[in-house]
């Protein structure tokens, strides 16, 4: 009979913590009110990323942004309640010399001082 009682106890204490163990993970990967958006970024090389990704974290309700220089697309997680973060977003990245799907690169910024010798080649 202590064996079975045993067993039972083990089987609980599995399932339990199993369950326990999902709980937690679900909780660190719910986001929610967080979307997800890629938008295409002009640049020729991997030097801007930094200015890509600050340009557009400099946008109120970005909660981060990540661009890939090879394939060009910037993946932004944004504020479900900030509407018009994306257009923001690609407007900061305008203005600050690089081309996106909306808006072309600010002649300003390209010509400038501070630009990158590769903006918008």
């Amino acid at each position: 009979m202590r064996p079975i009682k045993l067993c039972l106890v083990l089987a609980a204490a599995c399932i339990s913590f199993e369950y326990a163990d999902a709980q937690a993970s679900d909780k660190t990967q719910r986001s929610i009110g967080i979307k997800t958006a890629t938008l295409k970024v002009e640049s020729v090389c991997a030097h801007c990323q930094g200015n890509v990704e600050k340009a557009a974290a400099a946008v109120k309700g970005i909660k981060s942004a990540n661009w890939n220089p090879f394939t060009h697309l910037l993946t932004v997680k944004y504020d479900v309640f900030r509407k018009e973060a994306l257009d923001e977003v690609q407007r900061s990245i305008a203005q600050a010399g690089f081309g996106t799907e909306k808006y072309p690169a600010s002649p300003i910024a390209v010509n400038g001082s501070n630009a990158c010798c590769c903006v918008s080649r």
